[in-house]
């Protein structure tokens, strides 16, 4: 059975930092990828990275402040978030799929996500 855990969510004021973590079991995956979705809004691309780690990307929103990267030894991958705003409130989502990508179909498996809030 495959399964996406994630941890590492709270609750936090502006300009803080918080490190999510995504531990994967069942199988491995060429790529890992981080969504959010906020209330009322569609789930939207945060990071994904690549087995090596050598190819990461970057939503525009986040680019400078996140950062993503795995432990392939753990099946982990996880989401550093420094300098959090109140707009990156949300239920941050891992996902797993065989290539690095900005978009919400290339992913196979979700997990079942972790809510972020940031207080201003």
């Amino acid at each position: 059975q495959v399964q996406l855990v994630e941890s590492g969510g709270g609750v936090v004021q502006a300009g803080d930092s918080l490190r999510l973590s995504c531990a994967a079991s069942g199988r491995t995956f060429n790529a890992m990828g981080w969504f959010r979705q906020a209330p009322g809004k569609e789930r939207e691309f945060v990071a994904s990275i690549s087995w090596s780690g050598s190819t990461t990307y970057y939503s525009g929103s986040v680019k400078g402040r996140f950062t993503i990267s795995r432990d392939n030894a753990k099946n982990t991958v996880y989401l550093q978030m420094n300098s959090l705003k109140p707009e990156d409130t949300a239920t941050y989502y891992c996902a797993g799929g065989s290539r690095p990508s900005y978009y919400y179909s290339s992913y196979d498996y979700w997990g079942q996500g972790t809510q972020v809030t940031v207080s201003s």
